[in-house]
């Protein structure tokens, strides 16, 4: 999905997960800063959207998903995740129910594996799931921002901002009443100062929601009967994730950044020492610098001095060993 935005005067296509969307508009520092103030706006219109209506929405979506939504209140934000039989992620839906529907975002181009699931699990209950990413883009607000939602669209408020579902068509329109627009690398970068994982970034085809620190924010202990709840009970209740999510302070003095799936290593044992973990996303911070997400092994020190692949790292912990 193409955003119409990538015309604006600067705009730079991103590339990867996030290709569709601008990467930035000339200014990186200058649009995280806007974000950071609540000004301006982000163009997240290549996520895919999913709605879910029916009279059985809500009780349905509770036996599917990690998080408790049975009574959820209309207007009241929250995300989700689908695991796998083994207890691994599959999908983040960040949703919210407006009394008739329920709206949620996903990663770029996984709503169709996520509708083929919903679908396969429907059985007797009273719900339509839908792909509506052709007729509505997500623009995000930042924290503090004083524009308003145009009437009638569905909002999604958390600490961080708020997501507007908008039809795709007014999308141009509310950009240049609401300006300036963001690019993902400006939201990327405040995304990773706010300890916030991604799948498909901060995930691989064996992550459980222990390791990203989503126990509370999207998995609810006190539910049960969704796929997967075995594992989250039991990592939860008798033992430690084998990996662990940590915040990365980068070395400024390097011109590179270190990529997605870069080894990081104890700075101690140099370029030859044992593999301890892997970056996840790194970025230019407009206050702290070079920073990065990674996933280490748990036993490594809190303290420890690391290297991202030849970039000196301090780590600063999100998930406790």
């Amino acid at each position: 999905m193409k955003s119409p935005l990538l015309s604006l005067p600067g705009a730079v296509p991103a590339e990867g997960r996030d290709e569709g969307v601008a990467a930035h508009y000339g200014d990186l520092f200058r649009e995280q800063r806007a974000l950071a103030g609540g000004k301006g706006l982000v163009d997240l219109s290549h996520r895919g959207v999913v709605t879910v209506t029916g009279d059985d929405r809500l009780s349905w979506l509770h036996l599917l998903l990690t998080q408790h939504v049975s009574d959820l209140p209309a207007g009241q934000a929250t995300e989700a995740l689908i695991l796998s039989a083994h207890g691994h992620i599959e999908h983040a839906l960040y949703l919210v129910d407006d009394g008739e529907t329920v709206w949620a975002h996903v990663e770029p181009g996984t709503q169709e594996a996520l509708i083929a699931y919903l679908e396969s699990m429907k059985f007797f209950y009273r719900v339509e799931v839908a792909d509506r990413t052709d007729d509505f883009a997500v623009v995000h607000l930042p924290a503090g921002s004083i524009a308003e939602a145009p009437e009638g669209v569905v909002v999604r408020e958390t600490a961080y901002g708020r997501d507007l579902f908008l039809p795709r068509a007014d999308l141009e329109a509310y950009v240049a009443q609401h300006g300036p627009v963001a690019g993902i690398l400006a939201y990327e970068a405040l995304r990773i100062e706010q300890h916030r994982p991604r799948v498909g970034f901060e995930t691989d085809h064996r992550t459980i929601p222990h390791e990203l620190g989503w126990i509370g924010s999207a998995v609810h202990l006190q539910k049960g009967c969704y796929r997967g709840q075995e594992t989250v009970a039991r990592v939860h209740n008798l033992g430690k994730p084998p990996r662990r999510l940590v915040f990365l302070h980068l070395d400024g003095s390097e011109v590179h950044l270190p990529a997605a799936g870069t080894p990081v290593r104890l700075a101690a044992e140099g370029d030859e020492g044992r593999q301890l973990g892997f970056v996840t996303t790194s970025g230019r911070h407009h206050e702290l610098g070079p920073i990065a997400l990674a996933l280490v092994k748990r036993n490594v020190p809190v303290d420890a001095e690391l290297m991202a692949g030849d970039t000196a790292a301090a780590q600063e912990t999100i998930v406790e060993p």
